[in-house]
C-alpha cells in the first residue's frame, strides 16, 4: 500500500462438501452476463435443470456422496446421469422427460412452472431447437441421501451455447425419489447464482479508493492510487514516486484475501524487478502490514508498515523493524498522505 514496497527499496539502494449444508459460494462454474440474462432464449437454457443433474450426476464421485450409503444407488444415480447425458447430447426431449416421474416438476429462474412429463417433454423440444449442441458444465455441491429412497441434490450449472458466448448459470436443487426400484426426479428448482467473491473481506480497505498524495515539503513526492478489479475481488494500487518532477520508481500492488490463510494478503512488482508480498491485520483505524520483498541484487527486505486513518482524507504512513537480509535497518518517520479531491 501507498508507497510501500519501493519506498524501502528506494531507502537502501539511495542510502469436502458439507452434506448438511452446502455452500454455494464455493462454486467454480463461470460467471454469466447480464446480457445472456436478458437473452429470450435464457430461461429455456437455465431452465433445463436436466442438465445440472446429467452432467452433474456424470461428474459426482464418492466422496460427495455419503459413505454409508448403499453403493447401488449410487451407481444407479451415475448409470442414470450417463443415459441422461447421451439423451440430452442427442436431442432426445421425450427420452430426457422420461427421467423425472410421472407427477415431477420443475420450477424455473422466473418462477415458471412445468408440471408432468408432457411439459417438460416440450420446454425440452424448444431448448433443442434453439439451442443445438449446448454443452454443460456442473459443479455438484453435495448430494445427501434422507432416506434409502430419497436424495437431494443441490450445486450449479452453466449451460454453454455452441456459439462460444458466455455460459448461463443457475443454481439449483434437485429431489431424487425411488420409484418401483427406478430412480427418477420428483422435484427441480433453480434459483440465482451469485459468483463467489471477495469483497466483504476487503470492504474494510474501501475507504482508499481513489488518489493519494503525500504532504511533505521535500524534493521526493509519492502518489498512489486505488481501484477495485473487475469483480471487486481485489484492489489494485499503482503508486510512483518522483524527485523535482522526475519519475525514480513505480510500482503496482495487488491486494486481495487469501482464504487458505484466511488473511487479507497483497503482492508487489516493481518497475526495477523487486517483487514483494504482505500479510495485512486491521487495529481499530490502522493496519498493520506485515511485508517481504526480495530486490533486482537479490537481498531480501522485511518491514512492519503502519498505516493510521486520521480521517475520511488524511492517513499517516510509517514502516518499522526493518531488516535487510536480516541487519537492522533506520525506521522511516512517519509521513502524511492526503487524498487528492
Amino acid at each position: 500500500m501507498i508507497r510501500f514496497p519501493w519506498r524501502m527499496e528506494l531507502e537502501v539502494h539511495h542510502g469436502v462438501v458439507d452434506d448438511t449444508r452446502p455452500d454455494p459460494a464455493d462454486s467454480c462454474a463461470i460467471r454469466s452476463t447480464a446480457k445472456n440474462l436478458q437473452n429470450p432464449c435464457t430461461m429455456n437454457k437455465r431452465s433445463l435443470i436436466f442438465l445440472f443433474l446429467s452432467a452433474a450426476l456424470s461428474s459426482l464421485c464418492t466422496s460427495n456422496i455419503r459413505a454409508e450409503e448403499p453403493r447401488a444407488n449410487q451407481a444407479a444415480l451415475i448409470k442414470n446421469a450417463q443415459a441422461f447425458t447421451e439423451a440430452f447430447e442427442k436431442g432426445d426431449a421425450k427420452a430426457v422427460a422420461a427421467f423425472w416421474a410421472e407427477d415431477g416438476d420443475y420450477v424455473d429462474l422466473n418462477g415458471r412452472q412445468l408440471q408432468g412429463r408432457p411439459a417438460i417433454e416440450n420446454a425440452f423440444k424448444d431448448f433443442f431447437n434453439e439451442n443445438k449442441g449446448s454443452k454443460l458444465r456442473i459443479d455438484v455441491k453435495s448430494v445427501r441421501f434422507v432416506t434409502p429412497e430419497t436424495a437431494i441434490e443441490d450445486g450449479v450449472s452453466s449451460v454453454i451455447p455452441p456459439d462460444g458466448a458466455p455460459p448461463n448459470q443457475a443454481r439449483y436443487s434437485n429431489v431424487h425419489v425411488k420409484k418401483d426400484g427406478q430412480w427418477v426426479l420428483l422435484s427441480v428448482r433453480e434459483a440465482p447464482y451469485t459468483p463467489p467473491g471477495n469483497y466483504e473481506h476487503l470492504r474494510g480497505l474501501e475507504w482508499a479508493i481513489g488518489e493519494w498524495v503525500d504532504e511533505g515539503e521535500g524534493p521526493e513526492v509519492d502518489h498512489a492510487t486505488f481501484e477495485w478489479a473487475p469483480e471487486n475481488n481485489f484492489l489494485i494500487s499503482t503508486q510512483d514516486a518522483t524527485v523535482r518532477d522526475t519519475l525514480v520508481a513505480r510500482s503496482t500492488e495487488w491486494i486481495g484475501w487469501d482464504p487458505a490463510t484466511s488473511q487479507v494478503r497483497s503482492w508487489s512488482f516493481v518497475a526495477d524487478g523487486a517483487i514483494g508480498e504482505a500479510v495485512w491485520s486491521n487495529e481499530g483505524d490502522q493496519w498493520i502490514i506485515k511485508t517481504n520483498a526480495i530486490l533486482p541484487n537479490g537481498k531480501k527486505l522485511a518491514a512492519t508498515n503502519i498505516i493510521t486513518r486520521n480521517g475520511p482524507d488524511t492517513i499517516t504512513w510509517q514502516s518499522k523493524d526493518r531488516t535487510l537480509d536480516g541487519k537492522a535497518l533506520p525506521d522511516v518517520k512517519e509521513i502524511k498522505m492526503k487524498r487528492v479531491p
